[in-house]
């Protein structure tokens, strides 16, 4: 019945306050099974809460989620063996050793004997820790340990995992192994990463969900993402000729472009010419081809910028603010300063 259920989470309607704060308000969306998925937000978006939601350690106030076809609120249990968590601040007790720490948590995951062995080998090799096994936590590194959160969240095998922050404070190299860690994952788990590392995001995920103020933005892919908040493109050129006559050069390419800048290359009979237009490769190879052709022109390099995620998750937020702002009934009473919420207590420990 399970292998027939098409998402490994689902999230119906879902909201959670804490006194009269409102963590998250109504949201919704689902993730497919072997799917990867970003999960965005600014601090106090509601992306921890959440999480800890769908992992079965509070409960919200209204709505529905589910794993693997499960409800979390009355099977919480049953979940928790379906669900392997990183949670931001990963508490590893710091006197154990890392072989000793993973045989102790597949313990608790009701596994043992061989089953278990096997399981501790692999996930050692895979998180490259094979040589820290016999190391005391206490004496690893951030990156380490970070590691060490994701060999325990996949080795009970589960078929959801679930990482908040996996990446924070790590280094470029560590980024880098902790993301290629994520890659061996697609397709034989169900991975959601909150992360405010958005180019590692962007690099890792296959869809991306945007939270702003407990409601959902945004969801698609980067590229949909792109074309909704963020359709133009901007192109650069270097090229030598007649520029009296480059606008007119330009426009009959495409009518969608316009001319941004055009500087001259000092020491050079080169300009550089920046464009506006719409991301569409052809446009890219129709510049080429036409400005290749012209026998008053020399075209010596084309450069096109798309959006990138960062922008378009600003641009996605602030479209929220605005929405809200016309939406006065979609506010709660959520005290907020600066724009930013005023957190209590136990939001803060949430989010």
């Amino acid at each position: 019945m399970e292998d027939s259920v098409e998402y490994s989470i689902e999230v119906q309607n879902l909201t959670k306050q804490f006194g009269r704060i409102t963590a998250i308000q109504d949201i919704s969306f689902s993730l497919k099974k072997g799917e990867i998925v970003g999960f965005l937000g600014p601090n106090g978006a509601g992306k921890s809460t959440t999480m800890k939601i769908l992992t079965g350690l509070i409960s919200a106030n209204s709505g529905c989620a589910y794993i693997c076809g499960i409800p979390v609120a009355t099977h919480p249990e049953e979940i928790k063996r379906k669900i392997g968590y990183m949670p931001e601040n990963n508490p590893l007790p710091v006197d154990m050793r890392v072989g000793e720490y993973l045989k102790f948590r597949g313990k608790i995951k009701e596994m043992s004997g061989r089953k278990l062995r096997k399981r501790i080998e692999y996930v050692l090799e895979l998180c490259d820790l094979t040589r820290a096994r016999k190391r005391v936590i206490a004496g690893l590194s951030k990156g380490y340990r970070q590691r060490i959160g994701i060999a325990e969240a996949i080795l009970s095998e589960p078929e959801v995992i679930i990482m908040d922050e996996p990446t924070i404070g790590l280094d470029p190299h560590q980024i880098l192994k902790i993301r290629d860690l994520i890659e061996t994952l697609r397709g034989r788990m169900s991975v959601i990463i909150s992360s405010h590392i958005l180019p590692e995001i962007e690099l890792t995920c296959d869809r991306v969900i945007i939270i702003n103020r407990g409601f959902v933005v945004a969801s698609g892919t980067p590229s949909e993402l792109r074309a909704e908040f963020l359709s133009e493109c901007s192109y650069r050129m270097e090229v030598a000729g007649d520029f009296e006559s480059i606008d007119t050069q330009i426009k009959s390419v495409s009518p969608e472009l316009s001319i941004i800048s055009n500087e001259p290359i000092q020491g050079t009979a080169m300009h550089r010419v920046t464009l506006g237009g719409p991301a569409e490769k052809e446009i890219g190879e129709k510049l080429i081809n036409h400005f290749s052709g012209l026998p008053n022109f020399t075209l010596r390099s084309l450069h096109s910028t798309e959006a990138t995620l960062e922008d378009i998750f600003l641009a996605a937020t602030k479209r929220s603010w605005e929405v809200l702002a016309d939406q006065p009934e979609r506010l709660t009473d959520q005290p907020f300063q600066n724009d930013e919420p005023v957190a209590t207590v136990e939001e803060e420990k949430e989010d």
